[in-house]
Parts: C-alpha cells; sequence; structure tokens
C-alpha cells in the first residue's frame, strides 16, 4: 500500500496529476473514517519501536543535561535543544510518544530556569506548567499537553483558594465535572475519533474521573454518623459507580473507569469487608471480580453500548457522542 509521502513523490514526478492526487488523499481519508467508525478507541501514542528509541534518546539528553552542572541563564541551552527537537519530532514527523518526553523535558528545564533565577518555588512553577503546556499545545497540538495544562490549574486553585479537600470534597468534584465538560467539548466535535480532538478528549477524561470520584467518595466515607448518608453508605457507593460506568459507556470512553479504577477496588472492599474470614480471601475476590469485570466489559463494550443506549440512536444527544453501533 501506497503511504501518503509515496503518492505525493509520484505526483512530483509527473506520474500521476495534482488532481488525481488530491482525489487519491480524499478517497483514502474516506476509507480510513469509515473503517474507524464504531470501532474500538484508537490510541495514537506509539508508532513502532522506532519511537520507544526516540524517546529513549531523548531522555538520555536530559540526563546528560542534568548532570553537567547547568545553572541560570544555562538552561535556555537545553529549552532551546528540546524546542528544536519539537519543530522536528513533533511539528514535522508527528510522533506522539517523542512529543510527551520533549515536553516534560522542557516543562522541567523552564521551572529550572526561573527557580536558578530566585524565583520562588510555589504558584509561580505551577503557573509556569500550564503556560507552557497550553504554548506547546497551540504550536503543536499535541493531545497529552492538556493533561499537565489542566492538572495543573486544579493544583493552582486548590493552593491559591486553600481549598480543605476533607471538609470541601465537592469541590474537588466540581472542578472534575468541568474538565468533564471540556473534554466531551473536544469529543462532540469528533464523535469519529479520527483526529486530535479526540485524542485531547482521551487525556482530559484520564484526568476528570478521579477527581469526580475522589470527592464523592469523601461525601459518602467521612459522612456523619447517623446520617442517612452514613447508614445508607453501601448503596450510595453502588449507585454512584452505577451511574459512573453507564456515564462511561454512554460516551464510550473507557478512560473514566480505567483512572477511577482505585475506587472502585476501595468501594467493593468497604461492602465485602465481614462477609470473608480473612484479608486474603477478601483480595482474592476482589481482584477476581474485577479481572471478569474487565474481560466482559474490554470484550462487550460495544455490544452493551448498544443494547442500552440504542434506543436513543435518532435522539439530539447521539449527535455528541459516536454512533450506538
Amino acid at each position: 500500500m501506497l503511504t501518503n509521502e509515496q503518492l505525493n513523490k509520484a505526483a512530483a514526478q509527473g506520474i500521476i496529476s495534482k488532481q488525481q492526487l488530491a482525489a487519491l488523499l480524499t478517497f483514502a481519508r474516506q476509507q480510513t473514517e469509515n473503517s474507524h467508525a464504531g470501532s474500538e478507541e484508537q490510541l495514537r501514542f506509539v508508532r513502532g519501536f522506532g519511537d520507544i528509541f526516540i524517546t529513549l534518546g531523548i531522555i538520555l539528553v536530559a540526563i546528560s543535561f542534568r548532570f553537567t552542572g547547568i545553572e541560570g541563564y544555562y538552561y535556555a541551552v537545553p529549552i532551546l535543544t528540546f524546542i528544536i527537537a519539537a519543530e522536528w519530532l513533533v511539528r514535522i514527523r508527528k510522533l506522539a510518544l517523542p512529543g510527551m518526553a520533549i515536553l516534560i523535558c522542557i516543562i522541567y528545564f523552564v521551572n529550572s530556569f526561573f527557580t536558578g533565577l530566585g524565583q520562588e518555588k510555589s504558584l509561580l512553577n505551577l503557573g509556569l506548567i500550564t503556560a507552557t503546556s497550553l504554548i506547546f499545545y497551540l504550536r503543536y497540538r499535541m493531545p497529552f499537553s492538556l493533561l499537565p495544562a489542566a492538572g495543573s490549574v486544579v493544583v493552582m486553585l486548590v493552593y491559591a483558594i486553600g481549598i480543605d479537600i476533607i471538609h470541601q470534597p465537592y469541590l474537588l468534584s466540581l472542578m472534575g465535572l468541568s474538565i468533564f465538560c471540556i473534554a466531551m467539548w473536544f469529543d462532540a466535535r469528533d464523535t469519529q475519533r479520527q483526529n486530535y480532538r479526540s485524542d485531547s478528549a482521551f487525556w482530559l477524561h484520564l484526568l476528570a474521573a478521579p477527581l469526580i470520584a475522589h470527592g464523592v467518595m469523601i461525601v459518602i466515607v467521612l459522612a456523619e454518623p447517623g446520617s442517612q448518608l452514613a447508614i445508607n453508605r453501601h448503596t450510595f457507593i453502588i449507585s454512584f459507580f452505577i451511574v459512573f460506568f453507564l456515564t462511561a459507556l454512554f460516551v464510550d470512553r473507557r478512560a473514566l473507569l480505567i483512572s477511577s479504577t482505585a475506587y472502585a477496588i476501595y468501594a467493593i472492599t468497604q461492602i465485602a469487608k465481614g462477609q470473608f474470614i480473612d484479608l486474603q480471601s477478601l483480595i482474592a475476590f476482589i481482584f477476581m471480580a474485577f479481572g471478569i469485570f474487565v474481560v466482559l466489559f474490554g470484550t462487550y463494550w460495544y455490544k452493551a453500548r448498544t443494547l442500552i443506549f440504542g434506543w436513543l440512536r435518532h435522539s439530539t444527544i447521539a449527535r455528541y457522542v459516536p454512533a450506538f453501533n
């Protein structure tokens, strides 16, 4: 099968006309979209072992800079080095995994640069992470950039407002819901899961899920003894994760479940406590239950999605999520 690069070379040599090239590229894009419609989520982190090899090289270069003993304005050298690398590897070659490594390196050395100039570590560092990540996203459209950007904003809000996550856990859930809404904004503009928008949504969903679950779980677990929430704790925990699972199924995002699995395990532990003689039996039961759950829904995810939500196929809300095939 000919690649786009080979087709472009063929057009440059006059083997095919520019009109034929445009028609072939359009046809190939349509075939790709049709083949992926309603298929598994496509994770475009690694194209081959070459990406891993290049990423290893980036890490080694970053380590070498770290141990050269540079300080102050000399941190501009590794920053410029990795910016040049980003122009080549991310902007031109569109390599995702090396791009992630480059972004992390740039964030580290940018923070080191300002810290070396005598700036105190605090909100400034978080602001630099946000700014660097957003600039990287706007320049290269690399979806992963939104994860550190959004994560640092959350930490800044917690730090600046002075949120007590024990006494005000609902604020974490509100921030998680806000990030979830932003992720859905990206998802709704790429329901076929074909471009950087859906990949951007993936990373935001990965962050939103634990924030939502953490806030809700703290509210339920630390409810005042004797309150309805405390008395019906198990019912609320089960209900929450049923709603959470159905939401993930509806929007077709397993990332929501992956990043909140720890809370689900804790919930089952709380419910199952006292039903087994020893801790070893309890742990074995929990891992067995989750293993069966992951295998079944990993295999029949789309069938379950169609079975449960197929009746919404022609509704208005269905326009903003992948098709219920």
